[in-house]
């Protein structure tokens, strides 16, 4: 799954990654859930396939390690702690609230709470805030490029470590920050909800320091980090609880085992022997589909949760390709492609649900619909009608990985009828996006995904959809889609001051983008997680992949 990675003109958001129109997030457990309130003491285990992507939030960005940075980093605004609609809430965490626009909202003005400081004891104040943010432009940093894109800066700015400050982020006191902006932006405090708005004491972290020994703000400090194999956390005495309403911070330690397969995973989660019993999956941490059906008795339902992740996976259609530029061909293929067979052979309905909009059910404004129900007559009808009814061959990008391998397979199937032949072209995991993402090597059709910065459709929709953001690299516009009419409404919603009324409008913008077919949604995909017999506190928080919130998390018995 790919994340957002561009803002879209003027306003909106309202809350990272995903949840719910509808104010839940499908979230369900009953053992292991919130109404357990975790015991102080003990050390959390975390049993994980793979290490994170970077423990520098300069660099990191993704739900599994956006998750984690929330232990051991605070930033200005965070999201809310808590199952479903909880979980999107932008609250404020360094800050007092979530700041004073003026200038019609081109200027943001914070003040921090008193008593804040990093584990080392350098006060945490105004200039760390600016820092932290300004490393965003050195060149040797990534992550997401809302500090870059939202933020006045010259055009040859690059960060404190060449350029020195930046002069649109002002700091008049030691608990004041100024941001200046390109243009209005009414839901600011969502963007800084991302891992680098991060602060950091005034020349620290070059050279990705971090990604060895970072500084803490947040309750936990790194005590020893072995890359690919291990990390443990433990108290950071510097952090005061009375200033974070956040970070229940139960545990002593939390302790990390990376470089685990699925299958291990899952055996040792269902056994729970040992100090397994306090141990949790990493990440999104969903079972794999062999497993579902040993999760029946009592006692595994109890500690089983399950919820929305909030991304969809859907089939990108190249509009212009040869036969696919023919609104009724790709019609066709929307009507043709059976989604029930599709949920099938991602492992079923525990795992997936079939998706008939852009947006997944978890986002703010979603507007449910379904154009294109199963209907293999209509589509060979309209195959007739574009007179292409004796057949043609597409080529379908794919990764050689069981579940996308599976899609793929389901999808041959169902267009085998309509006499299209679909040749798979498995492409290397490591190098999908960037051979998907440039449009001269782009096929006709691709199995991707799309995961939101938080529940609004401005992290959705024109990253996807927008014509004017098609790039020949790094191109997340797989149906290279450029509608005058779409383009326009997504300049009318992003001018909206009103954040709840430009999600509402992106909603119905959602169903005006598939009138034109230019992917084909397949899954709304959940997250099926078992925990250990002596997990509290946990619940799948909407905001970071569906994977079980950090900050909330501990053991019922601390003693054991």
């Amino acid at each position: 799954m790919r994340r957002s990675t561009v803002v879209t003109g003027v306003t909106l958001l309202s809350t990272l990654m995903l949840t719910s129109c509808s104010g839940g997030s499908g979230t369900s457990s009953d053992g292991a859930g919130p109404s357990k309130t975790p015991a102080t003491g003990g050390t959390l285990r975390i049993l994980a396939d793979a290490d994170f992507s970077h423990l520098d939030p300069g660099l990191g960005w993704d739900g599994g390690v956006n998750n984690f940075y929330r232990l051991i980093y605070r930033g200005l605004t965070t999201f809310g702690a808590g199952p479903g609609a909880e979980s999107t809430k932008v609250v404020p965490d360094l800050a007092t609230d979530l700041g004073t626009p003026t200038d019609d909202a081109k200027t943001w003005t914070y003040r921090l709470k008193d008593g804040l400081a990093f584990e080392d004891g350098t006060p945490l104040d105004s200039a760390a805030v600016k820092f932290g943010i300004e490393r965003a432009w050195a060149p040797e940093m990534g992550g997401s490029p809302y500090p870059k894109e939202l933020i006045e800066a010259p055009a040859d700015y690059k960060g404190p470590y060449q350029s020195g400050d930046l002069d649109s982020i002002e700091t008049p006191d030691a608990k004041t920050v100024v941001f200046h902006l390109k243009k209005s932006f009414p839901d600011f405090p969502s963007a800084l909800t991302m891992p680098n708005f991060t602060p950091f004491p005034k020349g620290t972290g070059a050279a990705h320091a971090f990604d060895t020994k970072p500084i803490a703000s947040g309750p936990y400090k790194v005590a020893s980090y072995d890359p690919g194999t291990s990390l443990k956390l433990v108290r950071n005495p510097k952090w005061k609880a009375s200033t974070d309403k956040i970070r229940a911070a139960r545990p002593d330690a939390f302790e990390w085992a990376f470089g685990l397969d699925g299958a291990t995973i899952d055996e040792r989660m269902l056994a729970g022997q040992g100090t397994d019993a306090d141990a949790i999956p990493g990440n999104a941490g969903t079972i794999q589909p062999a497993t579902l059906s040993r999760i029946q008795t009592p006692e595994l339902k109890a500690r089983t949760l399950s919820g929305y992740g909030g991304c969809t996976t859907y089939m990108g259609m190249n509009t212009t390709r040869k036969y696919l530029s023919d609104l009724r061909v790709r019609k066709a293929i929307e009507y043709a492609v059976d989604k029930d067979t599709v949920v099938a052979a991602t492992g079923g309905a525990k795992l997936a649900t079939k998706a008939t909009t852009v947006q997944s059910p978890t986002m703010l404004g979603r507007t449910e619909y379904d154009l294109y129900p199963h209907n293999v007559a209509k589509a060979r009808q309209l195959l007739a009608d574009a007179g292409v009814s004796g057949g043609f061959t597409l080529t379908l990008d794919n990764r050689p990985l069981p579940k996308y391998t599976a899609m793929a397979v389901a999808i041959q199937e169902a267009l085998k009828p309509l006499n299209i032949k679909v040749k798979i072209n498995n492409i290397d995991t490591s190098t999908f996006y960037e051979v998907i993402g440039t449009t001269a090597k782009q096929r006709d059709l691709a199995i991707t995904g799309w995961c939101p910065d938080w529940p609004s459709g401005q992290t959705f929709l024109p990253p996807l959809f927008d014509g004017r953001r098609i790039t020949p690299t790094a191109n997340s516009n797989l149906a290279q889609l450029d509608n005058d009419a779409i383009n326009k409404r997504i300049d009318e919603i992003a001018a909206m001051k009103d954040v709840a009324a430009a999600n509402k409008a992106y909603g119905e913008l959602d169903k005006q983008i598939m009138a034109q077919a230019p992917i084909v949604p397949l899954t709304y995909e959940k997250a099926l997680i078992v925990t250990g017999s002596n997990i509290a506190g946990a619940y799948l928080t909407t905001a970071y992949s569906g994977g079980i919130d950090l900050v909330s998390v501990g053991l019922k018995d601390s003693g054991k």
